[in-house]
């Protein structure tokens, strides 16, 4: 089994805001998979796709972002999945607007939904996919920004970045890691 785990915090006030995106690319992952959320094990939404060692659970956390690691500890637990195999999706104010960068491990690099999986995990050395989300005014603050919505300019590349995030989590389920990394960690994009 792998796991997709993307990162946002539950609820009407967070839904379409910047720290949401990696719920927004789970959405799109599950709806390519046809297969459909429900409440799951781990105060999670869980939408599952097949049985068996090739199947695949996307997961939304029901915790608050800085809790995002109790539930996928205690999935990956619960259906005996090694950190390898879970591939943790949020959003990245380094990175501009739209940029995809996957890392086969890491550090939490100031992210505290990556901060709390490290620490459940007990472990860095799972994959994840930072979607660039800006930066945003360096006058503004930062918790601000990204829990604002995006701006109405901003939603045409949103969405093309949700699609080819998606893109590069099927590459991951289908070729690995490095053959992701190798075709979407470059600024423009897989080649058309």
């Amino acid at each position: 089994m792998t796991i997709v785990v993307g990162l946002g915090n539950p609820g009407r006030r967070y839904q379409g805001t910047r720290h949401n995106i990696g719920f927004a690319v789970a959405d799109e992952v599950a709806r390519r998979q046809q297969a459909e959320f429900e409440h799951g094990r781990s105060s999670a939404l869980t939408a599952r796709r097949g049985r068996g060692p090739d199947s695949l659970l996307v997961v939304k956390p029901l915790t608050m972002m800085n809790l995002s690691g109790e539930a996928v500890a205690g999935l990956a637990g619960f259906y005996k999945v090694e950190p390898a195999a879970v591939l943790v999706v949020a959003d990245d104010v380094n990175l501009p607007l739209g940029r995809l960068r996957l890392r086969a491990r890491g550090t939490a690099g100031g992210h505290n939904g990556f901060r709390s999986i490290i620490g459940c995990l007990g472990t860095g050395e799972f994959p994840r996919l930072r979607v660039g989300v800006g930066r945003g005014d360096p006058r503004r603050d930062l918790a601000d920004h990204v829990l604002a919505r995006f701006d109405d300019d901003e939603r045409e590349e949103v969405e093309q970045a949700i699609a080819r995030a998606a893109d590069a989590v099927e590459t991951f389920l289908a070729e690995g890691i490095e053959v992701a990394m190798n075709r979407y960690n470059r600024a423009e994009g897989p080649p058309s």
